[in-house]
């Protein structure tokens, strides 16, 4: 796969996640596993979201809240870390075939049961923080549970993107950590197509 078109797919999924809420990951991760090793792609996929999490943070600043922030993103740094460094002992068949079926699945559910919601309390933070952190870290997709859970707090829009953006990026820190903790790389090319991919993202 070229850089243009990964740089393409990079500005799709981006527009794709800000706009509902998925990180940029449920999209460009399935779609890379075609071309590259799983490893590869987890690890260039996390990078490229920690950084559209930067950038949603930014453009939504006003949407602080601390508190729900903290309770999503303490539990999901461990458990980024614990899915990031499992993600390299795992047979690459059975991963791939576990993140198609876990989306199919979610996306099967959300269908049957479109108007489902979470109770609206810290322990449901809590669980999104270490669901979400830890299939992030051992699949590249959490966006889709982060959401799920942050769904049942009814935030206004700018402050769902940046809840959503800060979880995000304390989820990918130690994701990415715990990728390259287990021996995780990029080839050289794909480094030098971040210069394109960051600022797309």
């Amino acid at each position: 796969m070229s850089l243009f078109l990964i740089g393409v797919l990079t500005l799709i999924s981006s527009i794709i996640g800000t706009v509902t809420g998925f990180g940029t990951s449920t999209i460009m991760v399935p779609v890379l596993l075609n071309f590259m090793p799983l490893p590869q792609t987890l690890l260039l996929v996390g990078i490229i979201h920690w950084f559209g999490n930067v950038w949603k943070m930014l453009f939504f600043k006003s949407g602080i809240d601390w508190k729900l922030i903290l309770g999503f993103g303490v539990p999901g740094i461990f458990a980024g870390v614990l899915g990031g460094w499992l993600s390299q002992m795992v047979d690459t068949v059975i991963l791939i075939r576990f993140i198609g079926f876990f989306l199919l699945a979610y996306v099967a559910f959300l269908m049957f049961e479109p108007s489902f919601k979470l109770p609206k309390k810290m322990g449901t933070s809590i669980a999104g923080g270490l669901s979400s952190g830890f299939l992030a870290g051992l699949t590249g997709v959490g966006g889709a549970i982060r959401s799920s859970f942050l769904s049942a707090f009814d935030l206004p829009k700018a402050k769902f993107i940046f809840t959503a953006g800060a979880i995000g990026f304390f989820i990918d820190s130690s994701r990415v950590a715990g990728y390259i903790i287990g021996g995780a790389t990029i080839e050289f090319w794909l480094w030098q197509g971040l210069l394109i991919f960051l600022p797309v993202s």
